[in-house]
């Protein structure tokens, strides 16, 4: 059956991950490698050339009609360039233009992966059927993307809703994107890591120094790894509430891999909410844990490529 599938890339800060996706959002032929994220422009080139060669050498290629990108940020859509804040090497860089010709010609759209995750998570996950939703991936960065009006709202340039750049301390650290006091700056996983190092607390016998591993040690009462938790929450919160106050939202859906700590990070951040989220029209906000898992960015990214063939995933 021709042209019932899209290509899906989903980029990010730690993997490029590629998959194909049919219109009911289920994923095929799919592959994975690690972003290098601090090597050249060449090395993330090929990364990107690795993973869509695979895809392209699958048996189901030949039903392939458009190629989907969902992209760490910033992004412009229109340009079809992107500029993610945690791969340095890549300024501006023409990746539609890489995609489209390693595929063949195939169309290709292209969203930043906050808005991914939101279509992921209005199409098939923890949004769906909501008509206003933010949905957030909170990772090695922090992103957004915003559901309004039933349909998902990535603005001109595929930027809109990226919260992780809402400054949410005056006087706080500086953001690799420019700014100071971002969410991004104190909630990340890697901020999370490295705040809990700061305040003294130590790694388990695995010596795992990640988020995952503040995580484990604050579900064990650790009390310097549940500080860190509950200072990203706190970020998280005001966050949130600012944005519900300026759109008015149903629903706020958390993902990525800083969320998989579970109640560790919803218990501060529901606490944290009622305290920021004051006003009558945001005081009933509901908080859901991301149902799409690991695999938003890619189903996220393929409802990019059906919308541009006019065919389902999440409107925009």
């Amino acid at each position: 059956m021709p042209n019932d599938l899209v290509a899906a890339l989903d980029i990010g800060g730690t993997k490029i991950a590629g998959a194909l996706v049919d219109s009911g959002g289920r994923l095929l032929a799919r592959t994975q490698r690690p972003t290098p994220a601090r090597e050249g422009a060449d090395q993330l080139h090929a990364t990107v050339d690795e993973v869509l060669g695979e895809l392209t050498a699958a048996h189901e290629w030949h039903r392939v009609a458009a190629v989907g990108i969902g992209s760490a940020g910033p992004v412009d859509a229109k340009a079809g360039t992107v500029s993610p804040v945690n791969i340095p090497a890549w300024r501006d860089h023409p990746l539609v233009a890489a995609v489209r010709e390693r595929a063949g010609g195939l169309p290709v759209a292209l969203i930043g992966d906050g808005p991914a995750i939101a279509a992921a998570e209005h199409w098939q996950g923890a949004a769906k059927g909501r008509a206003h939703a933010l949905c957030m991936v909170v990772s090695t960065g922090v992103g957004g993307g915003l559901i309004l009006n039933g349909a998902l709202h990535s603005g001109p340039t595929g930027n809109a809703g990226h919260i992780g750049h809402i400054s949410v301390d005056l006087d706080g650290e500086p953001c690799p994107c420019g700014s100071h006091g971002c969410v991004e700056t104190i909630a990340s996983g890697t901020n999370i890591a490295r705040r809990a190092l700061e305040s003294g607390w130590q790694p388990g016998p695995d010596q795992d120094a990640t988020a995952a591993g503040v995580a484990a040690a604050a579900r064990a009462g650790d009390p310097l790894a549940r500080a860190a938790y509950a200072r990203a929450a706190r970020a998280l919160a005001a966050g949130i509430a600012a944005t519900a106050a300026l759109v008015e939202l149903e629903i706020a859906v958390i993902g990525g891999g800083v969320a998989r700590a579970g109640e560790v990070l919803f218990d501060p951040l529901r606490a944290e909410l009622r305290r920021y989220a004051t006003l009558p029209y945001v005081q009933g906000l509901e908080l859901a844990p991301a149902a799409t898992g690991t695999d938003a960015g890619l189903i996220g990214a393929a409802s990019a490529g059906w919308q541009l063939l006019g065919e389902g995933g999440c409107e925009g």
